[in-house]
């Protein structure tokens, strides 16, 4: 029964990321004029004039004399054959930009959720199991404090720590020397090095609203009756409370996958350009406002998709999680 269930979620992401594109494409398209309007203003300001002879000619060239639903069609069906374009103005194949980045993203998304799930989960049922408490209060003041808290501005705090007090460098994922090479155990162990600070700071944020959340569900679940009558069979609390109230009260830390992990990408994009992070969201941003569209449609058909097999992982996990959830 749960494959079944599987395959019709999987078979409706196909007709909902179709049109997706179409909004994504139309919504790059808004904005007045096009990314050779962008470029001519650039070469404007340096004083450099062009001619419309050579303005037709570069609008040719980039396929931007055609009408829109040319351009849809032509970029949609590249897309079928894996080819995402070549970036107007990176003079590069889209791809090449996009996955470099999107992995060391994905892998920040995953190290990020990580830590928070580790930190917001003990935290949470501590403060539902000892409500009122001294360690209640303290973990429901600094959740507080972290939902209050810019992720950017906690960036600059540590990073300003880090330069002052440490004397590290604390600014990107990799050290200089690991800048544009390959990859080998000792990148790799460099990146380990550098990656607490943004995960950190990505996942504070995150991690203060899901020990609210799994707190509140916890106390709901506890003053149920199917919990008295657990504890008059005579099991431990500890065992109690992990098997029966937890196991439902963990269904919002599941249920973020669909959204934390399009949310990292797109929601830290200041983060990222405060932290110098290689990874997707500054270089969508300076996509979308230099209009090139095929590198920002790329992008957004990425979250798109991460957002959909975010939303399809919570699903599945629900089912298995919640006996409650029916697969109709």
């Amino acid at each position: 029964m749960i494959w079944r269930y599987i395959l019709k979620r999987i078979l409706w992401m196909v007709p909902f990321l179709f049109a997706v594109s179409i909004v994504a494409f139309l919504l790059i398209q808004a904005p007045p004029g096009d990314y050779l309007t962008t470029y001519i203003a650039k070469l404007g300001e340096s004083n450099e004039v062009l001619d419309q002879a050579s303005v037709e000619n570069l609008r040719a060239r980039f396929g931007l004399d055609k009408p829109l639903y040319v351009q849809y069609f032509k970029w949609v069906g590249n897309l079928l054959q894996g080819d995402f374009g070549m970036s107007f103005e990176w003079r590069q194949p889209v791809s090449e930009l996009v996955w470099e980045r999107m992995g060391l993203t994905i892998m920040l998304s995953f190290a990020t959720l990580l830590f928070t799930w580790a930190v917001a989960f003990p935290i949470g049922v501590y403060s539902a199991v000892r409500k009122y408490s001294v360690g209640d209060y303290i973990a429901t003041t600094i959740g507080f404090i972290g939902l209050a808290t810019p992720n950017f501005l906690l960036a600059l705090i540590l990073m300003y720590i880090g330069v002052v007090h440490f004397g590290s460098d604390v600014g990107g994922l990799f050290s200089t020397e690991f800048q544009g090479e390959p990859w080998s155990y000792a990148k790799f162990v460099d990146l380990m090095k550098h990656l607490w600070l943004p995960v950190v700071v990505l996942g504070t944020g995150a991690t203060a609203s899901l020990i609210r959340i799994m707190r509140a569900n916890l106390l709901d679940e506890l003053n149920k009756p199917y919990v008295d009558t657990a504890r008059a069979k005579g099991l431990s609390e500890f065992w109690l409370i992990m098997k029966y109230p937890v196991r439902v009260a963990l269904n919002p830390f599941v249920s973020t996958i669909g959204w934390v992990l399009p949310n990292l990408v797109s929601g830290a994009v200041v983060t990222a350009i405060v932290l110098s992070l290689p990874t997707a969201g500054p270089l969508m941003l300076q996509a979308l406002l230099s209009q090139d569209m095929y590198l920002a449609g790329a992008f957004v058909l990425l979250l798109s998709s991460l957002t959909v097999v975010g939303m399809l992982i919570s699903d599945i996990l629900l089912v298995i999680l919640d006996p409650r959830v029916r697969y109709e």
